[in-house]
């Protein structure tokens, strides 16, 4: 029996979290990288196709899941339960991408960021995570996930100020505002690396499996509202932090928000590692949790949860020590590509309106396009 709908506010909360999770902690030096003083331009794209997407699951939401819960046809069974497949490895990749951003910040903070001594710390906290699965369960740790968006958002909101102060301290100097230079990239080069960034907005897929909490309408506008929060807040944040990108002088790594902050303003350099030290850490904490349910529910309920937290798990520890942090934001965007694409699927499976499946299917080949190319910024 389903408990008591709960308010929006809730809802929202849980798509916020997924998309602020990693997002804003590298989304700036790969933008920068890429495309220069065109980044806020290149946001907005990302945002614009994420919104894209989400109106296809907000569709699945509404027409989709009447059609699975009765007598669906073969296409779309068949498309629903490959998307279930990709969505615990994109939760894998995710988990790592997490908590390698995680090590990034810990260790960026203290000087000893080399590839060795993340890959090292990124696999004890999967073990640690691991292990309290294992032996005690994981939904005791899911209170973070509240904590983490309340502190997440009051770190983006004082850097909005700090980078503000600085842009505006810029403007009225004799120098200016110095505008970064984007790296010597080809356009195909740059549309790839642009595509591996879908990963930052990616969450807004997360009502669509909270239907024994929140019924349609409210998980619909949970998904609505997140995005265009998130959107508002993720092109601000881009424009107010490129003018101090160019203190960076051409060097972008994963921690690289960790020197535009302590430029711009300094005090809010160990808030910010602290902030993603906890946002990171509840996000794989999250995803482990939708991996683990997912395999169950899949298997239909053979693979224990205990022998879910371990393959999920491994598979994180597999993936640390096989990428560098760039390149699983770009695995993890093309994994999600892939899940978003076979949502499109559905969504035509069960569509009877000629003009919105070329919609979805255009949309479907966009996708298609992020799953195959995607690269990650070098």
């Amino acid at each position: 029996m389903k408990g008591p709908r709960k308010p929006l506010l809730d809802a929202t909360s849980t798509p916020l979290a997924s998309i602020f999770g990693s997002g804003f902690l590298v989304i700036v030096p790969i933008l920068a990288g890429a495309t220069g003083s065109w980044s806020v331009i290149a946001m907005a794209g990302i945002c614009a196709l994420a919104y894209a997407v989400g109106n296809v699951i907000r569709f699945n939401i509404r027409h989709a899941e009447p059609v699975l819960a009765g007598t669906p046809s073969e296409a779309t069974l068949s498309f629903e339960r490959a998307s279930d497949l990709a969505l615990i490895l994109a939760y894998v990749i995710s988990v790592c991408l997490y908590l390698h951003i995680l090590s990034a910040f810990v260790l960026g903070g203290v000087h000893l960021d080399t590839s060795v001594n993340e890959d090292l710390l990124t696999t004890c906290v999967i073990v640690a995570i691991t292990a309290t699965g294992v032996v005690r369960g994981l939904q005791m740790l899911e209170r973070l996930e509240e904590i983490a968006l309340y502190a997440t958002l009051l770190i983006i909101v004082l850097l909005l100020g700090g980078f503000g102060l600085y842009g505006w301290d810029a403007w009225g100097s004799s120098a200016g505002i110095i505008w970064p230079k984007a790296l010597d990239h080809t356009g195909w080069q740059v549309a790839t690396i642009v595509a591996g960034t879908l990963i930052v907005v990616q969450g807004f897929e997360t009502p669509r499996y909270l239907s024994e909490e929140f019924d349609a309408d409210t998980r619909i506008a949970a998904s609505r509202w997140s995005q265009i929060i998130s959107a508002g807040v993720y092109v601000l944040f881009v424009a107010l932090a490129l003018p101090v990108v160019h203190t960076l002088d051409g060097h972008y790594t994963d921690n690289s928000l960790i020197r535009l902050v302590g430029a711009a303003v300094g005090l809010l350099t160990l808030p910010l590692i602290t902030a993603a030290a906890l946002s990171q850490f509840s996000a794989a904490v999250a995803d482990t949790l939708a991996a683990t349910g997912n395999l169950e529910e899949v298997t239909h309920d053979h693979l224990k949860t205990r022998y879910a937290y371990i393959l999920v798990g491994s598979g994180a520890i597999m993936l640390a020590w096989s990428a560098e942090t760039l390149e699983i934001v770009a695995l993890a965007s093309r994994a999600f590509a892939f899940y978003y694409l076979l949502q499109c699927l559905v969504a035509i499976s069960v569509c009877t309106r000629t003009l919105q499946r070329v919609w979805m299917g255009a949309i479907a080949a966009v996708l298609a396009f992020i799953a195959v190319f995607a690269v990650p910024a070098s």
